[in-house]
């Protein structure tokens, strides 16, 4: 069997590239005559920062300059970098044995792999990206060719972010399960929580920090005139690499889950056999999938919502002073949730390791719960006091505004409150403990796979009404809130500022989703360690090693349990695939939250300043309602396209697996036939990715040239329709996940018709759950970030009157979209082996 490289015929593969040079050509010789077009004009990428370091413009604390203060931020953002690594340290030096620490270091040698693999393929979609950026900051804004030198290197530092945070996190990962599945052997199940749970702090504190460091050197280091370009290009680049990663590891990650899972079905065996080739490329997933995507997806997610509350309050807020207050209050706040959330983990390890320490069982969701609920509380409370402190005594034009501190805390404490509240919801839906995943398992003793899938589509339903419920009436809380000394201090005309007021307290709200983000990304980072380690112990074969028993014992000086460690393991995994659930509303509610924030500010650039145009953001302007339904459509394309991607290559991973497995005369399969399925896993994630970031990319440009209020109804289109598509898949695959779980641990039915109708059921959920949902976040924020300069750019040339030269690039844009659509259904079908050769 071969696999070709390309799903298209070399023919039509060449027409594909050449279109692909034709139309970025195109775009950059036409966007000549935009030439001084929007000179004059003031849009996001050329704002001037106000000067933070003027103590007499504001000062805080009995006078320390915004700079000043700001720069003690560095200090705490640095302090949890290296709180990461003194963690990392911890990790590595955990007492493993070799043959679980030879698994683990397998795995992370096909990561690793894999990640060099999509590192190459980001600096391709890169260099498609920093064609319109040059054409736009030099061609269109004429800056000169250092400064695009330094946003197009603040773009690559996005990039690099993203891919940094994501390998680190695969490394850690990879060291932990090891370790967590080391641990068990003693059957005492407070470690087997520990482990991961610390891994998963450590990419946390990691990845806020670098984000925070990297921001604040902007702030402070970059040139006024000059900052907020940089903002946008590091949202931009961090955007494309959250995006790819996202798409191809959710992809990558369910090929090999789907692939490995159905070998149970057919073969019989147990879920980690190690003769099945196919497992290690499942553990490879699980990290690709699990923990490079998330935290690509985490690190972009904090970035995009800064970026977007800095600009909005250098667009909406014309008084300097005002600007300086809120931006330095804004950034005090983000250097808190580090100092938040580092507390709140050694308080919560505190009170586990006395509940937990010596038990012989407990709920793993336990102490979880807690962590994140007294991060909540944390949060809540170091807003409220460092927010007194800081703008306690508001004043704008010699007016003071007293109320102002306690209002703006409240609003942010709404959004933290959420990050505890939606993971609460979210369990009611996807936990073991809840009663819609026991409905799947009823349904399935009764109706086999039919009943299991339908009951599971119920609970991904139920739960996308309930969270939408809840943003609803979250948002409207803070648009109470923003109505009194906001709307005074925000802008002076009186009309517009009640609307500014409102969208910054939406953008506060996505803020303060984020407001304990370290452990956000440390529970969700808890589920592949957990998911992991139940691999390694079972591909170690530990237990048939001679005298391994005697051996751990000498060494190690305890008693092993293997039946209990198995068990423990097992468990644990269930509430690992709880919690990865419960971060993801968190993350896609916040790109739609804080996508109002940056749609806003295309608004701003398109009305004037909200003085002209404002009947073209209305239904009865055809454009705009026509935008709202091609956003819904792109949606839903999404969907299908990167679920035909995993179709496609769990196909072809099946069909090698099923063929090339022993179940005789081997107690493990070959290094070279697993590799081979690692290989058709990466090469459909990569054919996957291109097609629908192609497909974005082009589709942004097509939709942000055929009309600018047309753009803005499909970004509104696709933030909302997207929240509810996201949920609904997310949570649904989430209770399917779950439901075979209580089938192996609680039923101990594999083996069974039951178990193979949740196999069916769960199999289903794997890209519901892990890959189109995930990545409609970051898909979300790349479009809105991009379209912002895409839609400037045809600004700048309907205003040189070209219109036709506007109306043709959106036509050429939209065939490239269209090829990458087509290619990413037909080209990526399902074909019979006969049909294929």
């Amino acid at each position: 069997m071969t696999f070709a490289q390309n799903p298209l015929p070399p023919p039509c593969a060449s027409f594909v590239r050449y279109l692909v040079l034709a139309s970025l050509l195109v775009l950059g010789v036409t966007s000549l005559p935009a030439l001084a077009s929007t000179a004059g004009h003031v849009s996001e990428v050329n704002l001037v920062l106000p000067d933070l370091a003027d103590s007499l413009l504001v000062s805080f604390l009995g006078g320390m300059s915004g700079s000043t203060l700001l720069s003690y931020g560095l200090v705490v953002a640095i302090g949890g970098l290296f709180f990461g690594a003194v963690i990392y340290r911890r990790i590595r030096s955990l007492p493993v044995h070799r043959s679980m620490a030879e698994i683990s270091e397998l795995i992370y040698e096909t990561c690793k792999t894999y990640m060099i693999t999509q590192g190459k393929f980001l600096l391709i979609l890169q260099g498609l990206t920093a064609v319109i950026m040059i054409g736009y900051f030099y061609f269109v804004q004429q800056l000169p060719v250092s400064d695009v030198a330094t946003i197009l290197a603040f773009s690559v530092i996005g990039i690099a972010g993203s891919f940094g945070v994501a390998w680190f996190g695969i490394r850690i990962n990879t060291l932990a399960n090891s370790r967590t599945a080391f641990a068990s052997l003693v059957a005492k199940p407070y470690q087997i929580y520990s482990i991961p749970i610390t891994s998963g702090i450590s990419i946390g504190m990691l990845l806020i920090s670098t984000e925070l460091l990297i921001m604040l050197c902007i702030m402070l280091f970059v040139p006024a005139s000059l900052a907020g370009k940089c903002f946008i290009g590091f949202a931009i680049g961090e955007s494309l690499g959250a995006a790819a990663l996202r798409i191809a590891g959710g992809i990558f990650t369910k090929i090999a889950d789907i692939g490995s899972d159905l070998m149970k079905i057919e073969f019989g065996i147990q879920e980690d056999d190690a003769r099945n080739p196919g497992v290690i490329a499942d553990c490879a997933g699980d990290n690709a999938g699990d923990s490079v995507g998330p935290t690509a997806d985490g690190f972009e997610t904090y970035g995009v919502t800064g970026v977007a509350l800095i600009t909005f309050i250098m667009l909406a807020v014309p008084e300097p002073a005002v600007q300086v207050q809120l931006l330095v209050w804004l950034f005090a706040m983000r250097v808190m949730m580090i100092v938040a959330s580092g507390i709140s983990y050694v308080g919560n390890q505190m009170i586990a390791r006395r509940l937990y320490g010596e038990k012989q069982r407990f709920n793993f969701e336990a102490p979880l719960t807690s962590l994140v609920w007294i991060t909540s509380v944390v949060s809540l409370i170091i807003t409220f006091i460092v927010s007194d402190l800081l703008i306690g005594n508001f004043s704008a034009n010699g007016t003071a505004y007293p109320d102002l501190w306690w209002q703006l805390s409240l609003i942010i404490t709404l959004g933290t409150l959420a990050g505890a509240i939606i993971p609460e919801v979210v369990k009611v839906f996807t936990s073991t403990n809840s009663k819609h995943v026991r409905e799947v398992v009823t349904a399935s003793e009764a109706g086999g796979a039919s009943l299991n899938i339908l009951s599971g589509l119920v609970a991904g339903y139920f739960s996308a009404f309930w969270i939408g419920v809840i943003i609803v009436g979250l948002m409207s809380a803070s648009y109470l809130l923003s109505q009194h000394e906001l709307t005074a201090v925000i802008n002076p005309d009186s009309a517009k500022a009640a609307m500014m007021a409102a969208v910054f307290s939406f953008g506060l709200v996505a803020f303060g989703f984020l407001g304990m983000g370290p452990v956000t990304i440390a529970v969700d980072s808890y589920g592949p360690v957990t998911d992991n380690a139940q691999s390694v112990y079972e591909l170690s074969m530990i237990e048939q090693v001679p005298g391994v028993a005697a051996e751990i014992k000498k060494d190690y000086g305890v008693d092993v349990d293997f039946a209990a460690a198995k068990f423990l393991l097992e468990e644990n995994d269930g509430a690992g695939n709880t919690f990865k659930a419960t971060a993801k509303p968190v993350l896609i509610g916040t790109a739609v939250v804080g996508a109002t924030t940056m749609v806003f500010s295309i608004v701003m650039l398109l009305t004037g300043g909200l003085m002209e145009n404002l009947d073209k953001l209305s239904l009865l302007h055809p454009p705009f309602l026509l935008g709202l339904v091609a956003g819904g459509a792109t949606i839903f394309w999404f969907s299908g396209a990167s679920t035909q991607a995993v179709s496609t290559g769990a196909y072809r991973a099946v069909e090698f697996i099923s063929t090339h497995i022993r179940l005789d005369a081997v107690v493990k399969a070959s290094h070279k036939d697993s590799k081979k399925v690692v290989e058709i896993c990466t090469i459909y994630a990569q054919k996957g990715m291109f097609n629908i970031f192609m497909a974005v990319f082009f589709g942004t440009l097509a939709c942000a040239f055929i009309e600018p209020f047309f753009f803005i109804g499909y970004l509104i289109s696709l933030a909302i329709i997207g929240l509810y598509q996201a949920v609904f898949m997310a949570n649904a695959g989430g209770a399917w996940d779950n439901a075979k779980k209580i089938v192996e641990t609680e039923m101990h039915a594999k083996g069974t018709d039951l178990h193979t109708a949740s196999v069916v059921g769960d199999t289903v959920g794997d890209p519901f759950k892990d890959t189109a949902s995930v990545a409609m976040n970051p898909i979300i924020k790349f479009t809105t970030l991009f379209g912002l300069l895409a839609v400037e750019m045809a600004v700048g040339l309907q205003a040189q009157g070209q219109q036709g030269v506007v109306f043709a690039l959106a036509a050429l844009f939209l065939v490239v979209n269209l090829v990458f659509v087509f290619r990413s259904f037909y080209g990526m079908r399902i074909l019979a082996k006969k049909a294929a050769a």
